[in-house]
């Protein structure tokens, strides 16, 4: 067996004009990494990227050396997230459309439809203010998903594309919220079968394995089953509250041991065909949400390698093109959730994933 890895790829490493205006020019998730902090004792913050350094998307050779590293962990493919907001309206597009454009790198590749609101949040606990709406997603219809399929024609035509049992692999981030989604996928199905492309494989991404049925029910094919911070939902309620005092009058943010985390990571119905299971190799959302955020201790490639291979058994009952696992992610860094070399492991849970997918064959 030999595992279908698909890591997540954020395309948010370049300065854009939206940006410009609501953060400050020249900002980028660089940004908010190089000012991380430490919150508490043992807190390992900032996490800084080594090999391929604070790099900007727009560069095709970061993109290049994206890719080789990718290959070198048993990668299949990046599923690049794309913020298609309704009439046109799109958000940092411009690495996506480069690598179609280029033809490199040789890199095979899927997309995420991330379908949801921007907001400016205010992480102050103290600021009685609400978020700042800042990109609303909205669905206006048929003629508005038409010219969205029309605008990505050009990758869904690309050999590089990944396919499942012949089918586009496409996935739905709020498929739960996104009530026209019947009418959205019937329509790109009729479409992709006048421009000969086959069909579409839907995935719809369900939150604490709670909308299976449902979503299946709606004409999804499979299901993306992220529960990588379940411990969160999981926890006692004494702990959770616990937790919480700790972080209003101590500055103390959420935090969680990795290797306690992952025991919640992968839910049984992982093993069903319908499901696909996602994997975590870190995690750590303070750069963007300070003391607001939850945090994964002791994060290491040695127990992101059990996630791992935990994860691939769980495969062996699917059907060879559907033996998927979704790696969450490869490079966010504002998350402290990425695969890609830092200074403190190296290229270390690359190594591990490597090995992972060495064993389980």
């Amino acid at each position: 067996m030999k595992p279908r890895i698909f890591a997540y790829y954020l395309p948010q490493y370049h300065p854009f004009p939206e940006n410009d205006e609501w953060w400050g020019k020249g900002f980028t998730e660089w940004t908010n990494v190089a000012r991380a902090r430490k919150l508490f004792p043992g807190h390992k913050q900032p996490h800084i990227p080594a090999d391929l350094g604070f790099y900007d998307l727009r560069l095709p050779e970061v993109r290049e050396q994206q890719a080789e590293l990718a290959r070198k962990a048993g990668i299949e493919a990046f599923c690049y997230y794309e913020y298609w907001f309704g009439n046109g309206k799109q958000l940092m597009q411009r690495p996506f459309e480069e690598v179609v454009a280029s033809g490199k790198p040789d890199f095979p590749f899927c997309l995420c439809w991330a379908n949801h609101s921007w907001y400016k949040k205010l992480w102050d606990p103290n600021n009685p203010g609400k978020d700042i709406l800042l990109a609303e997603q909205t669905y206006p219809g048929e003629k508005d998903y038409t010219e969205h399929f029309m605008h990505l024609l050009p990758a869904f035509k690309d050999r590089r594309y990944v396919r499942v049992n012949g089918k586009l692999f496409y996935i739905i981030y709020d498929a739960v919220g996104f009530r026209d989604a019947e009418t959205f996928m019937t329509t790109w199905r009729r479409l992709a079968k006048e421009h000969g492309l086959n069909d579409f494989h839907f995935v719809a991404t369900d939150y604490n394995s709670e909308h299976k049925d449902e979503l299946l029910a709606r004409g999804f094919d499979a299901v993306n089953n992220v529960d990588y911070i379940n411990i969160y939902h999981v926890a006692p309620k004494w702990q959770k509250a616990l937790k919480t005092v700790a972080r209003k009058y101590l500055g103390i943010p959420m935090i969680y041991r990795y290797k306690d985390a992952i025991r919640y990571m992968l839910h049984p119905s992982c093993s069903e065909r319908e499901v696909i299971p996602v994997i975590a190799p870190n995690w750590d959302h303070t750069p963007r949400s300070g003391r607001k955020g939850l945090v994964f201790t002791d994060c290491a490639p040695k127990y992101f390698k059990q996630l791992a291979l935990k994860a691939f058994s769980m495969l062996k009952n699917k059907p060879e093109e559907e033996q998927i696992v979704m790696l969450k992610s490869w490079n966010e860094w504002g998350e402290g959730n990425y695969m890609e070399p830092d200074t403190e492991y190296g290229d270390g849970y690359i190594k591990a994933l490597a090995e992972a997918v060495s064993e389980s064959r």
